[in-house]
């Protein structure tokens, strides 16, 4: 879905919404300082066509972002083709007021027009309130859905520009690469060796009609002839378990195909700490995870260009969205210092490296951006999301929960947001549970008791264990009908036939631990035989809720807000996708609220990786974050222990 910026739905950039500290200045601008206020605020007036007034906006930001930048996170759109980077000379407003004047606005207007005002949007800071008049649009970018329904402003950093330039003579002996770089009005991209190594042939195979590659502001190729609707970028989301790679058109905003597989980590073990744990034991373990991570991801990119019909070679840009562990490891960093206290990171901000370090073959000099991390265990997954959804964009109280072996919490009033990381254990993925499994064929998913049980299995085969949501789901309803009591313990045998007459006989014992049976394969099998729901598992259970209910309760303290201040939880992550609401409310793993207030946000990790795709204002949004939340280290919390006893009970 396209349209253009100013058809989109103020509700959508609503100006109280923004949150961002750290947007970014023009590139080679200084900060300005502070002036102690936190904001300052921009007048914004919007003219139509012929000039006159059609709307006005008044937005607060940090001091020392540009207007351009001010404007563009607000949706507010201002004449660009560069994105905001000084190069196009497009941006033209007119400012109220005495401001400082660049180098390329004394080349863009006339004395007369600076002395009125008129200045690039994208090389003037807000340091001051300021009254800013916007001109309408000569070019009007396209916007892509993306993201929990977001709209993004298509700027990729992948740009093309088709030229056919004069060829050279004795009476014009310009060099080749300046005859290219005349030739693109719009931007004002650098060369290396590789591309002054192909342009002289390109250009005279191509009688001198190419088209140039640019990704950020370094000119990566040029290619023959016209090639600008074949601009493609893939969009990982590099989880521990499970990889997913979109291959995306970022010229239309659109995804082209999609594909998934398992980690070929894996082997290692199934979450982070067997995996850290693995590279201190055996010096060889980290060039064998480096590369199956690489393995991974390049049988991931070719698939989805396979399927998708597209010539690696057109792939110019990807972007990775993985916790701190999974970086290091696909980069080839030791992640030790990440596993043992204090947890330190090697750099919040991962470089951007070529693809083909990553064992990716796409265009050869095709780049690789990695989301930064806010700490060890609130890794760039957990930035895309917040990208994604918004959590600096939306005034209401909002709960993000991505569930998982560690579990990230992020909670924002509209003023703060606040994230952290809980120790939940492997339960929701299966592990450590007696007949858990992942979510795959034969897993049961969804339970509901009346007078039988009744199990909606993957596959809709015959069902061979448990899986997360069916795990929340069973003691959920167990729960709610009183086989199991607040504290977690299956009832005792004398009371179950009042309580429950018709589920009571499937009460049982294997060995000296009481059981739940789920299903049984034929009416005479032995519980042993059976999928069952043990009480060991269900104190696994209580452990993992305890964790993350811990995890939230804390963070909503520190904004002085108690649960039924809590407008909206997302439920990111696969589990999220599948879990119910009303059993996440009943054991306490959410807050105790309505369920239409649940939200299952589903893969937004991925979905913040395409967005740093589709547009770079976006991806300096991922940048900004790292300013904007502050990050709660629970293990420093002498209270900890005892909140998480709190938490324990079922009180659905």
């Amino acid at each position: 879905m396209t349209t253009d910026p100013a058809d989109l739905p103020g509700d959508d950039f609503s100006l109280d919404d923004v949150r961002r500290e750290g947007l970014l200045p023009a590139r080679g601008a200084e900060s300005a300082p502070h002036d102690g206020t936190g904001r300052v605020e921009l007048a914004f007036t919007i003219e139509d066509a012929d000039g006159a007034p059609a709307a006005q906006r008044s937005v607060r930001v940090p001091p020392g972002v540009t207007v351009f930048d001010s404007a563009s996170w607000n949706g507010i759109a201002i004449d660009s083709t560069c994105g905001g980077h000084g190069t196009c000379h497009k941006c033209k407003v007119r400012i109220d007021g005495p401001t400082p004047t660049s180098k390329h606005d004394v080349r863009t207007f006339t004395r007369q027009q600076l002395d009125d005002g008129w200045r690039l949007a994208c090389l003037v800071q807000a340091t001051r309130d300021l009254a800013v008049d916007v001109p309408p649009l000569t070019t009007r970018p396209k916007a892509a859905t993306v993201g929990v329904g977001r709209q993004v402003i298509l700027r990729p950093a992948v740009q093309k520009r088709y030229v056919e330039l004069d060829e050279p003579s004795l009476a014009d002996q310009r060099p080749d690469l300046p005859r290219l770089l005349g030739a693109i009005d719009d931007l004002a991209p650098t060369a290396d060796l590789h591309v002054l190594r192909r342009l002289p042939t390109v250009l005279r195979a191509a009688d001198f009609k190419v088209t140039a590659v640019i990704v950020d502001e370094d000119l990566i190729d040029v290619e023959p002839g016209d090639t600008t609707g074949q601009r493609y970028a893939i969009a990982f989301d590099l989880g521990t378990t499970t990889v997913v790679a979109t291959l995306m058109d970022v010229g239309t905003g659109t995804p082209v195909a999609v594909a998934s597989m398992l980690n070929k980590q894996q082997p290692f073990g199934g979450d982070v700490i067997t995996r850290i744990s693995a590279t201190m034991m055996d010096p060889e373990a980290l060039p064998r995870l480096q590369q199956a991570a690489a393995d991974t991801l390049a049988q991931l990119a070719t698939q989805v260009c396979r399927e998708g019909g597209v010539d690696p070679e057109h792939v110019y840009e990807v972007a990775v969205a993985g916790n701190a562990t999974m970086t290091a490891l696909v980069l080839g960093i030791d992640p030790e210092p990440l596993g043992v206290a204090p947890f330190i990171m090697s750099s919040a901000q991962p470089p951007t490296v070529l693809a083909s370090d990553l064992g990716l073959t796409l265009h050869p000099r095709a780049r690789a951006m990695f989301f930064p991390a806010l700490g060890a265990y609130v890794g760039g997954d957990i930035v895309a999301g917040m990208l994604a959804t918004g959590m600096d964009r939306d005034k209401r109280t909002r709960l993000f929960i991505d569930v998982g072996t560690n579990c990230e919490i992020v909670v924002s009033n509209g003023d703060r947001i606040l994230a952290t990381a809980a120790p939940a254990g492997p339960a929701f993925e299966g592990g450590a549970i007696r007949c858990g499994m992942r979510a795959a064929d034969g897993a049961i998913e969804v339970i509901r008791l009346t007078d039988t049980v009744d199990l909606t299995v993957i596959g809709e085969v015959e069902p061979k264990g448990l899986c997360g949501s069916g795990l929340v789901d069973a003691v959920a309803e167990l729960v709610r009908v009183g086989l199991l009591d607040s504290s977690g313990r299956f009832i005792p045998d004398e009371q179950a036939p009042d309580v429950a007459p018709k589920l009571a006989d499937r009460l049982t014992m294997i060995g000296q631990e009481r059981v739940f049976v789920l299903h049984r394969p034929h009416p005479d099998a032995e519980p042993e035989d059976c999928v069952v729901l043990s009480q060991r598992d269900v104190r696994e259970l209580q452990f993992a809720k305890a964790a993350i209910s811990t995890g939230w309760t804390l963070l909503l303290e520190e904004l002085g807000l108690e649960h039924r201040d809590v407008q909206q939880v997302l439920m990111a992550g696969s589990f999220g996708s599948y879990i119910s609401p009303a059993s996440a409310v009943r054991i306490g793993l959410v807050p105790k609220l309505p369920v239409l207030r649940i939200v299952s946000a589903g893969n937004v990790a991925g979905e913040g990786a395409k967005m740093a795709l589709l547009s770079i204002r976006e991806r300096a949004g991922a940048d900004a974050l790292l300013r904007e939340v502050t990050y709660v280290e629970l293990s420093d919390r002498t209270d900890f222990n005892d909140r998480f006893v709190d938490q324990l009970g079922f009180h659905g």
